[in-house]
């Protein structure tokens, strides 16, 4: 069967048999998705290897966003969120940038940073330009540290220094930009510049102090591009009104901050279910939605074609791998990996990029149009109606109240749950 991300009804299928259908879309044989079930994923010896101190397993729902098509293949894309309408939207804003072709990626070569810092330099400024004159000295110690991660094409790419004014004193920083190929890259990193700190201070005349990666991965960015039609959308008032909406997110630091948790809903998303450092990318994409005047603003752009369509971009910093960490131990993040049919980090980045401007853009639209209330309520009302104490085959007849009540509200839903079991 050829790969597909289109698989309609898939919503309204059983959970089983949504499992199966995705696996049949994606490829796969249906024993490569075994790891989704709670009940053959992480179990407690495997947790209590991955941390310390373990006294059982969290659970969060994994859902599958489908439509996706990123440089011309079908992708179906795991999202692991407990938050409703995130699966859905993403879905619908792929289904949208389908009709122009999806989503288009690039990326940058996956280059991470560490930082060596170095106190109690006589002369900084010089200090700095010695650790620059020692480059090669300084590269070769840093790669006889990690000779695989070289054979394979990776290690260190260049040394840069800088010297950092603070309120306790001047520093000097060197960076180490090290290509990482299909790791995060956070743990060769880190061995390369405790290996070369002690150099370093020589070399400087200084003290070492923290050796450590730096999570604004700056030099490691992806970027997705769609397009929205405008007669889709509903116009030209409501292209000009996204447009507008998006802007006050470039301009407004308030605005921004909730605009950026809109994408990250998605990235977080992907990036969880797949085993890789939620924590990591989410410091890294605020650090850079910082301008260089010192503004906190939007990650994304959206801007009007020639045609009056609605173009969407997005570029951050992504630093995922697929090699090593959760990725490589944990069942149910390979199970994501391999529907996601990724062989490169580079691709994983790039793929969660698209996620992050399709749920953008699908949360700008909402916005722009009904509200964000009526598509995120309407979904929330599930939850609203399990909480009550609503069975599944009592759920629909209790959302379907909620929603028409215009009220979903636990309290109601309790009232709705009384009625409906009074009649039966």
């Amino acid at each position: 069967m050829t790969r597909t991300s289109r698989i309609p009804g898939l919503r309204d299928l059983p959970v089983e048999s949504r499992r199966g259908r995705a696996a049949e879309a994606a490829g796969l044989a249906p024993g490569v998705l075994a790891a989704l079930d709670p009940q053959q994923g992480m179990g407690l010896g495997l947790a209590d290897q991955m941390i310390e101190n373990v006294i059982g397993v969290l659970g969060v729902p994994l859902g599958v966003a489908t439509n996706f098509v990123v440089n011309g293949r079908d992708v179906l894309v795991p999202m692991a969120t407990e938050e409703p309408s995130v699966v859905a939207a993403a879905s619908n804003a792929a289904k949208l940038a389908r009709e122009h072709g999806g989503f288009h990626t690039s990326s940058t070569a996956p280059i991470m940073q560490a930082q060596i810092q170095l106190l109690e330099v006589a002369d900084p400024e010089a200090g700095r330009v010695r650790l620059l004159e020692a480059r090669e000295e300084l590269i070769a110690l840093a790669n006889a540290q990690d000779r695989k991660l070289v054979e394979f094409g990776g290690g260190v790419r260049d040394l840069s220094a800088r010297v950092v004014t603070s309120r306790a004193g001047r520093y000097v920083v060197a960076h180490l930009q090290v290509d990482v190929r299909d790791a995060m890259g956070a743990n060769a990193v880190n061995t390369m510049a405790e290996a070369v700190a002690t150099r370093a201070g020589e070399i400087a005349g200084g003290r070492p102090l923290l050796r450590i990666l730096t999570n604004k991965a700056d030099l490691r960015l992806s970027r997705a591009r769609a397009v929205f039609d405008a007669d889709r959308l509903g116009g030209p008032a409501v292209v000009n009104d996204l447009v507008h909406a998006a802007a006050l997110a470039e301009a407004d630091p308030y605005r921004a901050a909730t605009h950026n948790k809109g994408i990250m809903n998605g990235i977080s998303a992907v990036v969880l279910a797949t085993g890789n450092d939620t924590r990591a990318v989410e410091s890294g994409a605020h650090s850079h939605a910082v301008s260089p005047g010192g503004q906190y603003t939007s990650l994304s752009r959206f801007e009007k074609d020639t045609e009056g369509n609605v173009v969407g971009t997005l570029e951050l910093p992504m630093p995922v791998g697929l090699v090593g960490g959760a990725t490589k131990v944990h069942p149910v993040a390979q199970a994501c990996v391999a529907l996601l049919g990724v062989t490169t980090a580079a691709e994983l980045a790039e793929i969660v990029t698209a996620v992050g401007l399709a749920q953008n853009f699908a949360a700008v639209r909402a916005l722009a149009t009904e509200g964000i209330q009526r598509g995120h309520m309407s979904l929330h009302a599930r939850t609203i109606a399990t909480t009550a104490g609503a069975t599944p085959e009592e759920v629909p007849a209790v959302v379907a109240r909620l929603v028409a009540d215009r009220a979903v509200r636990a309290e109601h839903a309790e009232r709705v749950l009384a009625e409906l079991r009074g009649k039966a």
